[in-house]
């Protein structure tokens, strides 16, 4: 079951700026990776069900999460089905994000009072997603359907939205205040922020640097 009550994820998120987006089928390198980024300020850890038994690792994830990074708001990406959110909340997920929209998603997840950030990809899926209860709406690609732009376009009739943005998001200066400058709530960030070398060199601190930086780019 979730450890944090729905308000206290969206405040984090909202707070920390930046949700990494994170998969690996080794648990000790995601147990790593979820450290670095906790000592880097992050307080909201995006795992994606990208891969086989990746539920099995989020679980050991989830336990050690709980156990060394307790302020760590943990949730599960990639989900675009009912029955896989649910057996994610089971296992403690604390919020779910989706590549898309799908309103039986928004239904399990509202019934437990469970966050859901569908990916959406236009003013009207925004507004169905809205609909459905989702108050942290993810455009994605973000890089794809217009950028900052996009944002900027939406929040003008509908500026009571909350926005993340996943895809397209860079770890620097100029790329983070754009996209907070048109008025995002939080970035998602993935490969960006974890360097296919830094992962094989398991230079952890480095990630903590990089996520030290990226949270300062989005305060300023």
């Amino acid at each position: 079951m979730a450890r944090f009550n729905k308000i206290e994820t969206l405040t984090a998120m909202k707070k920390t700026g930046i949700v990494p987006v994170f998969y690996h089928s080794d648990i000790e390198v995601a147990k790593n990776v979820l450290l670095a980024c906790y000592k880097g300020g992050i307080r909201a850890f995006e795992f994606t069900n990208r891969g086989d038994f990746a539920q099995e690792v989020f679980a050991e994830l989830i336990k050690y999460s709980q156990k060394e990074c307790p302020e760590m708001i943990v949730g599960i990406g990639s989900i675009v089905d009912a029955p896989t959110a649910a057996m994610y909340i089971q296992m403690g997920a604390n919020f779910i994000v989706g590549p898309l929209f799908n309103p039986d998603v928004a239904k399990v997840c509202n019934r437990r009072l469970i966050p859901y950030s569908p990916g959406c990809g236009s003013v009207s899926e925004i507004g169905f997603a809205q609909e459905a209860g989702c108050d942290l709406c993810k455009i994605f690609p973000a890089g794809s359907v217009g950028g900052p732009a996009f944002v900027k376009g939406v929040l003008a009739p509908m500026p009571w939205s909350m926005i993340m943005v996943t895809g397209g998001v860079e770890p620097t200066k100029e790329n983070l205040s754009s996209w907070f400058g048109a008025g995002v709530t939080c970035v998602g960030m993935g490969s960006n922020l974890f360097p296919d070398m830094v992962l094989k060199n398991k230079e952890w601190d480095k990630i903590t640097q990089l996520c030290r930086e990226c949270i300062t780019y989005c305060k300023k």
